[in-house]
C-alpha cells in the first residue's frame, strides 16, 4: 500500500505551470499511484460470513413459503414466469 507515499515537485526557475504539472503526473505514474487509485475506486468491503449466512437463511425461508403457496394453489408458477418479461417490445 502506497497511501502514505508523497509526490513532491518544486518549480524550477524558468519552468511553466504546465511543465510542473506534467512532471508531477509522470512521477505519480512512476510510483504506481495512478493505477492504485483506479484499482481502489470501486473497492467494496467483503461481507462477513454471518451476513452471507443470514441472507441465505432469509432466502431459504422465502423460497419455502413460495413453494408452500404453490402447493396450496394460491400462486400460479406459470404466471410468475410470464410476469418477469412484462413490458415486452415496443
Amino acid at each position: 500500500m502506497t497511501a502514505d507515499t508523497r509526490v513532491e515537485v518544486r518549480r524550477g526557475k524558468n519552468e511553466s505551470s504546465a511543465a510542473l504539472i506534467r512532471r508531477f503526473t509522470r512521477r505519480a505514474q512512476g510510483l504506481g499511484l495512478v493505477r492504485e487509485m483506479r484499482d481502489r475506486r470501486y473497492w467494496k468491503r467483503t461481507k462477513s460470513k454471518n451476513v452471507g449466512h443470514k441472507r441465505a437463511l432469509i432466502s431459504k425461508v422465502r423460497r419455502e413459503k413460495y413453494n408452500e403457496l404453490v402447493k396450496l394453489g394460491k400462486i400460479d408458477p406459470a404466471a410468475r414466469k410470464n410476469a418477469r418479461g412484462k413490458g415486452g417490445k415496443r
